[in-house]
């Protein structure tokens, strides 16, 4: 698998896809919604993918960014080939991937200095934690956390952080966050919890991470975010991501569609062996009414951006 994230131009997110299935996606650009690829790196990094452009009957717009606009490069080709080859060569950072095309330098305006943070120590620390918290959480994109950081402090018409100084705070966390993890070895805790709520979905429950707000929303949405055919469910929502991040362990809400107490505890049941399958713990004693909580929980979850 490549270690990369291919978003395309009807909102599908493919995630470490391999090279016959990027492939696949360069050669069936051209229709209607469907026209470029964004390829970034997995983790994320600020200011560097590669991405095609493609219309039907026109030629293949390449394009690749090298850690800022001013080294923003284009090629044009006019085959799918040798562009699945150019994005499979920088998705594997092979040395001289980008030889034998003939590239070109865009200029763009380049922005003006970012200006510094004012604030108070409190605000900040504030502003950070809350940040940080996010990215431990590990589902949320950059420009989701830059967004979360503009409105942070909002109070009525006081915008004391801009979408630029945002950006820049998430990044420089967001990096210090992709160093952190570098040093974790083998599967962790959330990637077999990921495990286990990928073999329920197959069996037939709705399973979702990270999955809206809160309690009341995920009970309000579950219905309608899998198959009509599901028996049942397991989710839980960002509160409780945010729990698991700073060391709380994860509750787990589950249930089936027929809204009885024994199809519940079923469900609960199936989803305890799922887990356990994949080597996690989970308190639970058996009464459908309450919460599954996956305890202990070491929450290393690697960032995908």
């Amino acid at each position: 698998m490549l270690a990369i994230a291919v978003d395309t131009e009807n909102s599908r997110r493919h995630i470490r896809v391999d090279a016959e299935q990027l492939a696949g996606l360069v050669r069936r650009l051209g229709g209607e919604d469907d026209r470029f690829l964004v390829v970034q790196r997995v983790p994320d990094l600020p200011d560097v993918f590669i991405q095609v452009w493609h219309e039907a009957g026109g030629s293949y717009l390449l394009e690749h960014r090298d850690g800022s606009a001013a080294r923003h490069f284009r090629t044009t080709l006019s085959e799918p080939e040798p562009v699945a080859a150019a994005m499979t060569g920088w998705a594997r950072t092979e040395e001289g991937w980008d030889a034998g095309l003939d590239w070109e330098l865009l200029e763009f305006e380049l922005p003006g200095p970012i200006p510094e943070l004012d604030l108070g120590d409190e605000d900040r620390t504030l502003l950070e934690a809350r940040v940080r918290e996010t990215i431990a959480g590990g589902y949320a994109t950059r420009g989701e956390l830059a967004e979360l950081a503009a409105d942070y402090l909002v109070s009525g018409d006081k915008h004391p952080v801009s979408r630029a100084q945002a950006q820049q705070l998430v990044d420089r966390l967001w990096l210090e966050r992709v160093a952190e993890q570098a040093s974790w070895q083998g599967e962790t805790d959330p990637e077999r919890l990921s495990r286990a709520f990928a073999a329920l979905e197959a069996a037939g429950l709705t399973a979702r991470e990270n999955f809206t707000c809160c309690r009341s929303c995920g009970q309000a949405e579950i219905g309608a975010a899998g198959s009509p055919e599901a028996r049942g469910y397991v989710y839980f929502y960002t509160q409780a991501t945010d729990a698991a991040a700073s060391g709380h362990g994860l509750s787990l809400m589950y249930g089936g569609f027929d809204g009885s107490a024994e199809t519940t505890a079923a469900v609960g049941r199936e989803v305890v062996a799922a887990l356990e399958g994949c080597g996690l713990s989970v308190a639970w004693d058996g009464d459908p009414a309450q919460a599954l909580d996956v305890t202990p929980l070491n929450w290393r979850k690697r960032l995908i951006g």
